[in-house]
């Protein structure tokens, strides 16, 4: 027994020679490829005041006040496939973590078995046949690795960095799915707006083409200004069928987005100017904001990986020392089993070098730093495209509110405009071609306006979207 217990205490010097240290390299974080300023000239504002809170730590639910589009991204978040696979992929890594981590410790197997042999006389030792039944319980550890030069500890680093990776991809989905939600919502709202111009402008126009064709009856008006009301007529129609397709195909992405059929009373009917209590959005230095982005953080998880990787590369040139043990019981008799002379063990160190493998060691060692080096890239690139990103939304909310601005003075002159020009011909001053050129103009201002109130209320989902707002509270 003392012979076993020093054997058993020599294993566990060697775990504990096992150290934490791995062969990859000291990870340091590559340098940020872009400015450490957001870029200016006469797009961009200057910056205010810093916010209380980034805009990364601004829930969604206090950014976004709608209640109807709040029902809605709460109905995604639960419903969304893609939303649901980025969760269920952090529980396959998670698994995956758990198992590359379990070669860390020697796997111990119970065991019990009983063995019946007929052997015959040539095989006896008492030259006669017999039979021989064997019978046996214990405890065993089945080719343990000790880790002495870290290549298990490696894998479970890497095995670890891309469970990191799988939940800040699940971060860079919910993210962009709030973002969709909020956006299709608006592009639906504007598209509702556009159908309704088109049908009051058909209204009109039909009370218009009513009255210059009873005029036209009355001796008044020419067959030319009946045709010239027609064709705005016309127009409208045609508007209204293509905005009717419109606002079913915005339905139908949003019903995809969501992952449910959407009902009636979460549907929007015109674009809400209260989408948002945030005026003002001050994105901070880059190295504050990109650095935080949950898809820049997966890109890092992932090149830890890949140094991590490395080690376990290195570690393969070097002896890899595997223990087999077992300690029990056996006896040729069932009843003498647990006696004092049927205790038995087992001890099978062994030390496996690699001395020729053809270089595929060393080529696997190459792949390893390729493989680094890919990842160095990836996190760089995007970095970068996240830096043009949040670039592209400033330069737009820099200039959206002079061109709305813009956009609102021309349509209220082209309202104006219209007003006159329909007085001018009811009073015989003016022909109807005016009149309609003024109304064409004006349909087509009341949707510019329209179209750019959208890309402002979109331009703030997708500043809060690309400075890594999105996530849970």
């Amino acid at each position: 027994m003392k012979r076993t217990l020093k054997i058993y205490l020599a294993g566990g010097a060697l775990l504990l020679m096992a150290g934490c240290s791995t062969m990859a390299p000291k990870y340091s974080q590559p340098a940020s490829p872009v400015e450490n300023s957001w870029p200016s000239g006469p797009a961009y504002k200057q910056e205010g005041k810093p916010a209380d809170k980034p805009l990364a730590e601004v829930p969604w639910r206090e950014f976004f006040l709608d209640p109807q589009l709040r029902k809605l991204i709460t109905l995604a978040l639960e419903k969304n496939r893609d939303l649901r696979v980025a969760a269920l992929n952090i529980e396959r890594s998670r698994a995956q973590y758990q198992i590359q981590r379990s070669d860390l410790f020697p796997k111990v197997d119970a065991t019990a078995g009983a063995t019946y042999q007929r052997l015959p006389e040539d095989f006896s030792s008492s030259g006669r046949g017999e039979n021989v039944h064997q019978y046996n319980v214990g405890l065993g550890v089945a080719s343990y690795e000790v880790d002495l030069f870290g290549r298990v500890r490696s894998l479970k680093d890497q095995a670890l960095e891309q469970f990191l990776a799988t939940e800040q991809a699940r971060r860079s989905v919910q993210i962009s799915l709030v973002s969709q939600v909020a956006t299709g919502y608006l592009i639906l709202a504007a598209d509702q707006e556009r159908l309704k111009i088109a049908k009051d402008t058909l209204a009109n126009q039909q009370s218009s083409y009513d009255l210059t064709k009873s005029r036209l009856d009355a001796g008044v008006a020419s067959a030319l200004d009946l045709h010239q009301a027609q064709t705005i007529l016309d127009a409208a129609r045609v508007d209204i069928a293509r905005f009717t397709t419109f606002v079913a195909q915005d339905i139908n992405l949003l019903s995809l987005v969501v992952g449910a059929p959407l009902s009636a009373d979460l549907m929007p009917q015109a674009l809400s100017e209260r989408l948002t209590a945030l005026k003002e959005v001050t994105p901070g230095l880059p190295s504050e904001v990109l650095l935080k982005r949950p898809d820049i953080l997966q890109a890092e998880n992932l090149l830890k990986g890949a140094n991590a990787n490395i080690g376990a590369a290195r570690a393969a040139f070097f002896p890899r020392i595997t223990l087999l043990s077992s300690v029990g019981f056996g006896s040729q008799e069932l009843a003498g089993l647990f006696t004092g002379g049927a205790f038995a063990w087992s001890f099978a160190p062994r030390v496996s070098l690699p001395i020729f493998e053809g270089g595929a060691n060393r080529a696997n060692l190459k792949v390893s730093e390729v493989d680094r080096d890919i990842s160095v890239a990836r996190y760089e690139q995007a970095i970068q495209v996240a830096f043009r990103e949040v670039a592209d939304a400033l330069a737009q909310r820099g200039t959206i509110e002079d061109q709305l601005a813009a956009q609102q003075s021309l349509t209220d002159a082209t309202a104006q405009t219209h007003f006159l020009s329909q007085a001018r011909y009811d009073k015989g001053v003016d022909s109807y071609l005016n009149v309609l050129d003024a109304q064409r103009s004006l349909y087509v201002a009341q949707q510019n306006l329209i179209s750019v109130r959208l890309a402002r209320l979109a331009n703030m989902v997708t500043l809060y979207k690309v400075l890594g707002g999105g996530s849970e509270e």
